[in-house]
């Protein structure tokens, strides 16, 4: 079915556009559900995404059961969601989907009073409403790095420990001096000054994520699978880096071992070894859980409130 509700009481409508590739797509919208699922509000979940992104046999498959963007546009929204999506390069309007994604942006500018972006679902808002455009990283912020409130008593932040963890995976960023310049207010930055959290000045139910809060604990381990499986095939030339703050020593061992196994099967063209997988997740604790569903819970509850 295209809609979930979650609770029992008359429920917020809230759209969530899923971006990801066919590989993170079950996972995001799991992501996305349990959050919901776990909040003080009642929701009605309506899925929908772009078709303009390629999809295999079995994303397709999957997605057939959601809305349509011209089904959401008549039903009409409380609240919308955008996660984040894979692209190629850095150039956001060089994405086939880019000019979906703009009208629907254009759309919730008009006609949704909240929103929630998810990571480069950011760097799109930001550029296509107020012409900021991302920034390259020197190297890709992976792993879970701590932050802090920088907006103490905003509504959104209530409950948050003075130091909590969020999960990066991004090869950009937006500044903080791009999201003054764009008339936002920073809730959240990481320990290096990068911006996480971020609501925009006149419509505070416009939430900007830069991380992914909404990952689940084997979030970073399977994304980091996935890109190893790249350089094994010799699709990439460069071996992964360890996401970083995220596995003990033990795992960081044992992933040094198989990266040796890798590229030793990718030089005498052998067969990879599985990847320690069911080795690794034990090692994984989850540290941003509770950070996360703080302001989720918020941002449900500030809506609720404007009802």
């Amino acid at each position: 079915m295209a809609d979930e509700i979650m609770n029992s009481a008359e429920p917020l409508d809230i759209g969530l556009l899923n971006m990801m590739p066919d590989a993170a797509l079950k996972a995001t919208e799991r992501q996305f559900v349990h959050l919901l699922a776990g909040a003080d509000q009642a929701v009605k979940l309506h899925l929908f995404t772009l078709p303009e992104i390629e999809r295999g046999a079995g994303g397709r498959a999957h997605v057939a059961h959601y809305n349509s963007f011209a089904q959401i546009q008549a039903r009409g929204l409380d609240a919308l969601i955008i996660s984040g999506a894979h692209v190629d390069g850095n150039a956001l309007a060089d994405q086939p989907f880019w000019r979906a994604l703009g009208l629907v942006i254009s759309w919730a500018e008009s006609n949704v009073a909240a929103m929630l972006c998810s990571c480069l679902a950011t760097h799109a808002v930001l550029q296509f409403l107020f012409g900021q455009n991302r920034v390259a990283l020197p190297t890709k912020r992976w792993g879970v790095y701590l932050h802090h409130v920088v907006a103490e008593g905003h509504p959104l932040v209530a409950g948050l420990a003075p130091g909590f963890d969020v999960p990066h995976s991004r090869c950009n960023e937006v500044t903080a001096a791009q999201f003054t310049s764009a008339g936002m207010k920073v809730l959240v930055v990481s320990e290096a000054g990068e911006v996480h959290l971020a609501v925009r000045d006149g419509r505070p139910q416009w939430l900007f994520w830069q991380g992914h809060p909404e990952y689940e604990t084997v979030s970073l381990l399977k994304e980091y699978k996935r890109e190893v499986a790249r350089f094994a095939k010799g699709e990439v030339d460069e071996y992964p880096p360890f996401p970083a703050n995220y596995l003990g020593s033990d795992g960081r061992t044992l992933l040094s071992l198989y990266e040796g196994q890798v590229k030793r099967a990718r030089s005498q063209n052998m067969t990879v070894p599985n990847f320690p997988e069911a080795q690794l997740v034990p090692e994984l604790k989850n540290t941003w859980r509770e950070a996360s569903e703080c302001v989720f819970n918020n941002w449900l509850g500030s809506l609720r409130a404007c009802q």
